[in-house]
Protein backbone atom coordinates (compact mmCIF):
# COMPACT_ATOMS: atom_id res chain seq x y z
CA UNK A 1 0.00 0.00 0.00
CA UNK A 2 1.44 3.37 -1.10
CA UNK A 3 1.28 6.05 1.89
CA UNK A 4 0.04 9.70 0.85
CA UNK A 5 3.19 11.10 2.66
CA UNK A 6 5.91 9.80 0.78
CA UNK A 7 8.31 12.74 -1.20
CA UNK A 8 10.68 10.29 -2.63
CA UNK A 9 11.96 6.87 -2.70
CA UNK A 10 15.42 5.74 -3.01
CA UNK A 11 16.99 2.33 -4.02
CA UNK A 12 20.62 1.59 -3.38
CA UNK A 13 22.18 0.12 -6.55
CA UNK A 14 25.99 0.61 -5.08
CA UNK A 15 27.80 2.18 -2.36
CA UNK A 16 31.21 4.05 -3.43
CA UNK A 17 32.58 5.29 -0.29
CA UNK A 18 31.57 5.48 3.06
CA UNK A 19 32.95 7.20 6.06
CA UNK A 20 31.12 7.40 9.68
CA UNK A 21 28.87 10.03 8.70
CA UNK A 22 28.64 10.05 4.73
CA UNK A 23 28.26 7.74 2.34
CA UNK A 24 28.04 7.84 -1.52
CA UNK A 25 25.70 5.92 -3.39
CA UNK A 26 24.15 4.76 -6.59
CA UNK A 27 20.23 4.78 -6.65
CA UNK A 28 17.49 4.23 -8.74
CA UNK A 29 14.56 6.50 -8.05
CA UNK A 30 11.36 4.09 -7.11
CA UNK A 31 8.61 6.59 -6.16
CA UNK A 32 8.09 9.96 -5.32
CA UNK A 33 10.68 12.87 -6.23
CA UNK A 34 13.88 12.96 -4.17
CA UNK A 35 15.43 16.42 -3.28
CA UNK A 36 18.53 17.58 -1.73
CA UNK A 37 17.83 18.66 1.51
CA UNK A 38 15.30 15.49 1.97
CA UNK A 39 15.62 13.50 5.56
CA UNK A 40 15.50 9.36 4.96
CA UNK A 41 14.51 7.07 6.61
CA UNK A 42 15.78 2.92 6.32
CA UNK A 43 14.35 -0.49 5.29
CA UNK A 44 15.64 -3.75 3.45
CA UNK A 45 11.97 -4.92 3.62
CA UNK A 46 9.17 -3.46 2.30
CA UNK A 47 6.82 -0.98 4.21
CA UNK A 48 8.92 -1.69 7.39
CA UNK A 49 11.13 1.60 8.21
CA UNK A 50 13.13 2.47 11.38
CA UNK A 51 12.34 6.09 12.05
CA UNK A 52 15.65 6.15 14.28
CA UNK A 53 17.72 5.89 11.13
CA UNK A 54 17.53 9.17 9.86
CA UNK A 55 20.00 10.91 7.01
CA UNK A 56 20.04 13.73 4.73
CA UNK A 57 20.52 13.94 0.65
CA UNK A 58 23.07 16.13 0.01
CA UNK A 59 23.66 16.01 -3.52
CA UNK A 60 22.57 14.44 -6.59
CA UNK A 61 24.54 14.02 -9.66
CA UNK A 62 23.01 12.99 -12.77
CA UNK A 63 24.98 12.87 -16.16
CA UNK A 64 27.89 14.37 -14.36
CA UNK A 65 25.63 17.63 -13.64
CA UNK A 66 25.14 18.20 -10.36
CA UNK A 67 21.00 18.74 -9.82
CA UNK A 68 18.32 19.15 -7.74
CA UNK A 69 16.01 16.24 -7.35
CA UNK A 70 15.84 12.93 -9.11
CA UNK A 71 12.51 11.04 -9.87
CA UNK A 72 11.61 7.72 -11.80
CA UNK A 73 12.85 5.80 -13.55
CA UNK A 74 15.60 7.63 -13.32
CA UNK A 75 19.41 6.54 -11.44
CA UNK A 76 21.73 9.07 -10.26
CA UNK A 77 24.72 9.12 -7.96
CA UNK A 78 24.12 11.36 -4.18
CA UNK A 79 25.62 11.86 -1.30
CA UNK A 80 23.85 11.22 2.15
CA UNK A 81 24.89 12.47 5.45
CA UNK A 82 24.15 11.55 8.87
CA UNK A 83 24.50 8.51 11.97
CA UNK A 84 22.18 6.02 9.81
CA UNK A 85 24.54 6.09 6.31
CA UNK A 86 25.94 2.83 8.39
CA UNK A 87 22.88 1.04 6.95
CA UNK A 88 23.00 1.84 3.75
CA UNK A 89 24.31 -0.90 0.93
CA UNK A 90 22.53 -2.45 -2.10
CA UNK A 91 19.32 -3.41 -1.96
CA UNK A 92 18.14 -1.09 0.99
CA UNK A 93 15.60 1.57 0.08
CA UNK A 94 15.23 4.69 1.26
CA UNK A 95 12.24 7.16 1.72
CA UNK A 96 11.36 10.36 2.76
CA UNK A 97 8.59 11.94 4.12
CA UNK A 98 6.33 14.81 4.49
CA UNK A 99 5.97 16.38 8.18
Amino acid sequence: MENDNVCGKLQIYSVEDRGPTHATCVVRCVGGVARTGHRFTASSAPDSFDENISITLTRIIRYGETVDFVDPPHNAKVDFSGEGVSVLERGVIVVSRTL
